[in-house]
């Protein structure tokens, strides 16, 4: 397997402008040294080698405007050559835009894309809609999905809304909620996972993420929709916390792993349902809604299900009837 080619940087300082004041100094960081193993950066913050104002600081720091920054030499990941999207992208990216006005848009992201750009992404969502809107370079995603998940995607085009974006989701007035094909039929008991989850990083910076003590509170609630026999299940899924991985790992801590999930499902329910057709994992941000405070603007929105998510429900009804 080929390997991002390591490129090292040079020290740098970066004086804080006020459109990061107040940002945490591990975010700044992740997004200033993208391609870099969170680990990795956190190892920084600990060992002192970043600096603010030629002081230790820790991981919570948060940045002040005119604060002097100082990083380290590194070796980051080199990325993919960036490359514009073709034709094809942007028409499907512009068709899939379920809301736009001029602070934000939302997008039903289509699974098997991923939101940014990496060592071999040559283009993700947040690229391609700043070359569609070359306007708005400061365009932003508010939040993530993995590579297979569709749906709700919230962008920012502007700094002053990405901040209370994320203050939304830390305070958790974004209320996000999303659709899961799952193996088997739930128990009422299991319907709740109050749970704690840590990210393991592995060589390679790939991470996985697992229930145990030493994570980060995790609370998933799980509401059926529809079983099918005992096959499968159409759950439908409220995220309190936004741990990454979160819906999945607590899935397969149930006994109920997400169809077509290949890092966290059961290899013999994804045998049988890319036999019915589904040849993706069956997680969808079926919607969202949350008010911009300084607007006191209500954005409620909802992502209709894909083609190939749409049929595999039928199939599984059929298999019922």
């Amino acid at each position: 397997m080929n390997q991002a080619p390591k490129v090292k940087s040079n020290v740098q300082h970066y004086r804080v402008p006020l459109d990061n004041a107040g940002q945490r100094i591990d975010n700044f960081l992740i997004t200033r040294l993208k391609g870099m193993p969170k680990s990795r950066i956190y190892r920084l913050l600990r060992k002192g080698e970043v600096r603010v104002n030629k002081k230790r600081i820790d991981a919570s720091y948060r940045l002040c405007e005119g604060d002097d920054v100082r990083l380290p030499p590194v070796f980051l990941e080199e990325k993919a050559k960036q490359i514009p999207p073709s034709k094809t992208t942007e028409a499907l990216l512009a068709s899939r835009i379920l809301y736009e006005d001029e602070n934000l848009l939302v997008i039903n992201k289509p699974s098997g894309m991923s939101v940014h750009l990496g060592s071999t992404v040559r283009v993700g969502v947040i690229e391609a809609l700043r070359h569609m809107y070359p306007h708005c370079p400061g365009m932003e995603l508010a939040h993530r999905l993995d590579s297979e998940t569709s749906g709700c995607l919230v962008i920012a085009k502007k700094k002053r809304i990405l901040r209370e974006l994320h203050a939304l989701l830390r305070e958790g007035q974004m209320k996000k909620i999303y659709w899961a094909l799952t193996l088997g039929k739930w128990k009422d008991s299991e319907l709740r996972v109050d749970l704690p989850l840590h990210k393991d990083y592995q060589d390679g910076g790939k991470h996985v993420v697992e229930v145990s003590d030493e994570g980060k509170s995790a609370l998933t609630i799980f509401r059926t929709i529809q079983s099918y026999k005992r096959e499968a299940a159409l759950m439908e899924v409220a995220l309190h916390t936004g741990r990454t991985h979160q819906i999945r790992v607590h899935a397969q801590y149930r006994g109920h792993p997400i169809a077509g999930d290949d890092r966290y499902g059961d290899t013999e329910f994804n045998k049988f349902v890319r036999q019915l057709g589904l040849k993706r994992m069956f997680l969808h941000a079926r919607s969202i809604d949350f008010t911009l405070p300084s607007l006191g603007q209500r954005i409620k929105v909802e992502a209709p299900l894909d083609t190939e998510l749409e049929a595999i429900i039928k199939v599984f009804k059929a298999r019922c009837a």
